[in-house]
């Protein structure tokens, strides 16, 4: 299925009703560090405080009634779990919840406040698709993923057009890859919008599943990293490789440059300066600190703005 810039701004319609349209701010500190100006699209301040919703509201809210009717599933750790239990409830319909034992107690007990009915399971990739699936079968309700589906990714991508509308003239957008549905909806619709802005993909070091999925028939499914001593599990779909992610403009993997896509590692480096500059600026910008590091070295050809 081809998802389209078109799709993109018919999600941006289907959600508005229920999804905050989010703020764009800047920061003179980071401005100086990343030696230009910098945006930041705060998410942070969307609904369940993720830019998840986007993504789930989009898919919920499309399905027809019928199928709606016998609710939805899926598995997350997190932010998707909470945006498709609020999305299930905001349509009026049950939400299935697979989530894995090592599960935030916090981030749980907000998908149950929700009204999301959550199902424990092995902190595994397979465990969680395998009890989802199970749950499928049982209730008939349809799975949504929580980055590899159509309408998941368009809802991701409003993302993007918004910031477009209100910064019109970025040179390069900066969205991190987890499963891919964000970088995926920001390519479509970065590109869609403004052909000639370059678009960087970040993830953490040692979690670099995008970086080493950079063809298909290398995609790397679920591949376990840990960051800072926590385990985590990341993702690439299958829709969101290929035309997708392949609008990237160009790969940096230890330096060697390539022509495909660009990743970026933000390592614990970048997280500890987040930290720091919490403590003396406002803390909506504070994670956009790692930002202000790859900057420099992704994007090092621009020059910075004039005052």
């Amino acid at each position: 299925m081809s998802i389209t810039l078109d799709a993109v701004r018919e999600a941006a319609k289907c959600i508005e009703p229920y999804a905050h349209r989010t703020p764009v701010m800047t920061c003179a500190a980071l401005d100086e560090r990343a030696g230009r100006r910098v945006f930041f699209k705060c998410e942070n301040f969307q609904k369940i405080g993720a830019f998840k919703f986007r993504g789930a509201c989009n898919a919920v809210m499309k399905l027809a009634d019928d199928v709606a009717a016998r609710g939805v599933v899926t598995h997350s750790s997190g932010n998707h779990a909470q945006a498709l239990a609020l999305a299930a409830r905001l349509r009026g319909i049950e939400a299935h919840i697979v989530m894995p034992s090592t599960a935030s107690p916090v981030k749980r007990a907000a998908v149950e406040a929700y009204g999301g009915k959550v199902y424990a399971c092995e902190p595994n990739e397979t465990a969680r698709r395998q009890r989802a699936d199970e749950l499928v079968a049982e209730t008939g309700g349809t799975l949504i993923s929580p980055f590899d589906h159509p309408h998941v990714i368009a809802g991701q991508g409003t993302a993007t057009l918004e910031l477009l509308d209100e910064v019109g003239g970025l040179d390069a957008i900066i969205a991190p890859i987890g499963g891919g549905g964000l970088m995926s909806g920001t390519c479509i619709a970065g590109r869609g919008m403004k052909p000639g802005v370059r678009l960087f993909g970040t993830e953490p070091t040692g979690a670099d599943d995008a970086a080493r999925s950079d063809q298909v028939v290398e995609l790397e499914l679920g591949h376990p990293a840990v960051v800072d001593r926590e385990p985590v599990k990341l993702a690439v779909g299958r829709f969101t490789v290929g035309d997708q992610l392949g609008l990237v403009d160009a790969q940096d993997r230890g330096g060697q440059r390539r022509s495909t896509r660009n990743h970026q590692h933000a390592g614990k480096s970048q997280s500890q300066n987040a930290d720091r500059v919490g403590t003396h600026r406002p803390s909506p910008l504070a994670a956009g600190f790692g930002a202000g590091e790859v900057l420099p070295t992704a994007y090092h050809t621009v020059s910075p703005e004039p005052g």
